[in-house]
């Protein structure tokens, strides 16, 4: 993980290619992510989504622009950001619990510290969670030691090339090195696949396009389009604090959330094939045409706040 030569430029990437995979291949890879994400909502955290706040979503999706990372790496970033926080905050919270005796007698760190070291390493982790992404697609952008070294340089922090590479190590041993994590997008690309060999033919480009602009938006307005989605779900505008967290499920819902986005972006596209597009999405993955409406509505409230496949 340490300095790497630096990459020749790339020419730009023309974006996937559809209808090249065989049907076998298409109906396994969907099965696989299926079962990757019922196996991740299985077992989510209660503190699932913490780190997807707004500005450090935002940080990394500019800060990967900067290096020109494909999109695929902006979300794994965030993705992978997400679930070494949480394991560190755990990992901290029961060293903490376990020094209790020698708090109380005044000695130890306190909880104050504890968030300290949080703090004092975060951008340090979140630059560490980029490169990380960065490796993943190795026929893109790599972002080497010197990039990012230089870049928390002009930040005026004073890190050196081995505590750069402890910190990926660090982020590696934490997550037991299961980096590689499925992101939203794979699920959009992947059923845009399907609907094409389905014999839904919708502009496969413009389509991926828009697609991949709603999903940045649905990362940048996360909180806000999912607090309508469950104000919608329960019918009430001030959901209970057991609502909110029996919600969390919906929330990391990968598969849920790729429905949405290629529900939206067909109906911004081409309208006239929206409900035959939901039918499809439905038939596919499960999930019911209502809560692809409701998505959609979400989304769109968002975008423009009037005009939504509800009021049609």
């Amino acid at each position: 993980m340490g300095s790497q030569v630096r990459a020749a430029p790339r020419c730009r990437d023309p974006g996937p290619i559809f209808g090249e995979i065989a049907p076998e291949i298409i109906e396994d890879t969907l099965i696989c992510l299926a079962t990757e994400n019922e196996q991740y909502l299985s077992k989510l955290p209660d503190q699932a989504g913490c780190f997807k706040e707004t500005q450090i979503v935002e940080f990394i999706f500019l800060l990967s622009e900067k290096w020109h990372l494909d999109q695929s790496a902006r979300y794994q970033a965030v993705e992978l950001l997400e679930r070494f926080m949480i394991k560190q905050v755990e990992q901290i919270c029961k060293s903490s619990r376990g020094n209790i005796r020698y708090r109380e007698q005044g000695q130890g760190s306190s909880w104050s510290s504890l968030k300290d070291q949080i703090y004092d390493t975060f951008l340090l982790r979140l630059v560490s969670c980029i490169q990380l992404a960065s490796k993943l697609s190795l026929h893109y952008n790599i972002v080497n030691s010197d990039t990012a070294l230089k870049f928390l340089q002009s930040l005026k922090y004073s890190y050196t090339k081995q505590e750069l590479l402890e910190s990926e190590l660090a982020v590696l041993e934490t997550l037991h090195f299961q980096i590689n994590v499925s992101t939203p997008l794979a699920y959009v690309e992947l059923l845009l696949e399907v609907l094409g060999h389905n014999g839904c033919l919708l502009p496969a480009k413009p389509l991926h396009q828009m697609c991949m602009q709603l999903l940045d938006f649905s990362y940048l307005k996360r909180d806000a389009i999912y607090d309508t989605l469950l104000k919608i779900a329960i019918e009430n505008s001030t959901p209970s604090k057991l609502q909110v967290a029996k919600f969390l499920t919906v929330k990391e819902d990968f598969m849920l959330l790729a429905v949405g986005i290629i529900s939206t972006s067909v109906f911004i596209l081409n309208p006239g094939h929206w409900k035959q597009v939901v039918e499809h999405l439905n038939c596919i993955t499960g999930v019911t045409s209502q809560s692809i409406l409701e998505f959609s509505y979400a989304v769109l409230k968002h975008i423009v706040g009037s005009t939504t496949p509800k009021q049609h």
